[in-house]
């Protein structure tokens, strides 16, 4: 029976910082999209295994591994672009886009964009699904009032994670309970500790720097409004594929199923608007997404996207940060190199800063979402009962250091995802995603005060 070679903590931390420094270098030095230097990580992580005399079998089975938790994912990344596409050419966007020129001020758009993608977040419990539907007719809003992009992406996707972060049906949140062994509505309920802060400190930022006083936005909307009126079909019906969404939510339907029942219901509004529309015409649009002829470049360029092949730049990014997240896991590199460090802590705030900081850590190292929980949930789950703190203290660790960090990584999937589908990158909004920046201070705040960090009952606590 072959042995398993035995990984050093010294080797880990190298290859770690070695990866770190290859990603942080390519895409932040260099400027270039994430997929390559992800892949010379990859390389680096097999070769160093083969050193380890690590067997093929097992670098081919921490990939697959890696790469079979995210099928459902890579599922509905693909079915994102084709909604996108539909969602345009239905003209549900432009119908959100001309409602909401009239319903929101002009002055206090920044917040109100914030509050809405919450609102909507909450509800539906998909930040990708908030981002890429009613996120792209807020920006689109935003930039014709002539706002800074990056801040308008910033509330945006603010508001897209705190509803995400706060809701019964989002996989992130339901994983973060799952992993520490916590009930799900009490740990949203802990969650409001950090979560609370987070919010109302973000929406007074927002007021602060969004507040729009030119004077020349009226006109902009204006115009956009009539360039939208007389190019799309702008109708009250395209409040149909909303509540569809929110039906879909309510009855606990999965995003597949609720994503493709949107689909349909867009292609047929698409029909009803056009009967002259060819299949084949549709199919296209479906498969490279919708292009605007409007005249105007700005509208054009805001509503020219979605499709299946736009969103093969996330697929296989996600494909390449998974198979690197299992190889990780099959090493167990990043296990090795937090033993050490979680045997030291001895304080309610150390303890709970190394959680938030692993799963940030996490997140740099392989820019998976999903990986960023389940890693530092196994490795202090333990430690922190050892210490007398409750399962629902480390839930709520996972998720202010795990889920909402994502989408401040530039190679990581959730960030390449809201990057692409707004056409901001990530370094530019990630000054203005106050959300996913003051959820681990408030974390880490509660840590050391002891304000809203459960504990387990005496009784119970390890000795």
């Amino acid at each position: 029976m072959q042995k398993t070679p035995k990984v050093s903590f010294t080797e880990a931390i190298l290859v770690l910082l070695m990866m770190l420094i290859i990603m942080g270098t390519g895409v932040i030095g260099f400027g270039i999209s994430p997929q390559i230097p992800v892949l010379l990580v990859i390389a680096l992580v097999m070769l160093w295994a083969r050193i380890k005399h690590f067997s093929w079998e097992d670098i081919h089975k921490g990939i697959t591994e890696g790469v079979t938790t995210g099928i459902v994912p890579l599922f509905i990344f693909i079915l994102i672009g084709v909604l996108i596409s539909v969602w345009i050419a239905a003209g549900i966007i432009p119908s959100l886009m001309v409602a909401g020129f009239k319903m929101l001020s002009v002055q206090w758009f920044v917040p109100s964009v914030f509050l809405v993608c919450a609102l909507i977040g909450t509800s539906i419990g998909s930040a990708f699904t908030t981002i890429s539907t009613v996120g792209i007719a807020l920006f689109g809003m935003g930039t014709t009032m002539s706002l800074n992009p990056a801040l308008v992406a910033g509330a945006i996707i603010s508001g897209a994670i705190f509803g995400d972060k706060t809701s019964p049906l989002s996989d992130s949140t339901n994983l973060a309970s799952a992993i520490a062994d916590a009930d799900l509505f009490k740990h949203i309920k802990n969650l409001m500790w950090s979560t609370i802060p987070a919010f109302l400190v973000s929406l007074v930022l927002y007021a602060i720097l969004g507040h729009n006083t030119s004077s020349d936005a009226l006109t902009k909307v204006s115009t956009t409004v009539n360039v939208l009126s007389g190019h799309f079909w702008v109708t009250w019906w395209a409040i149909l594929p909303i509540l569809a969404m929110f039906v879909c939510a309510f009855l606990k339907i999965p995003a597949i199923a609720t994503l493709m029942i949107n689909i349909g219901i867009a292609v047929v509004m698409i029909f009803i608007h056009d009967p002259a529309m060819s299949v084949q015409k549709l199919v296209t649009m479906m498969e490279t997404g919708y292009v605007a002829h409007t005249g105007n470049q700005a509208v054009d360029t805001l509503l020219s996207r979605g499709g299946i092949t736009s969103m093969m730049s996330t697929v296989s990014l996600i494909i390449m940060t998974l198979s690197l997240g299992g190889l990780l896991m099959k090493f167990d590199l990043i296990q090795i190199a937090m033993d050490p460090l979680v045997k030291r802590l001895k304080s309610d705030g150390s303890l709970v800063t190394a959680g938030i900081f692993g799963g940030i850590a996490v997140n740099l190292f392989v820019g998976e979402q999903y990986l960023s929980t389940i890693l530092p949930g196994k490795a202090f789950k333990k430690p922190f009962n050892d210490h007398g703190l409750d399962n629902l203290a480390l839930s709520r660790v996972l998720e202010d250091g795990g889920t909402v960090i994502n989408y401040l990584v530039p190679w990581g999937v959730a960030s390449s995802f809201a990057a692409g589908t707004l056409g901001v990158p990530t370094l530019a909004f990630l000054p203005f995603c106050f959300f996913s920046l003051l959820s681990p201070v408030f974390s880490i705040l509660s840590g050391f005060t002891g304000i809203g960090l459960k504990r387990l009952p005496e009784k119970t606590t390890a000795e």
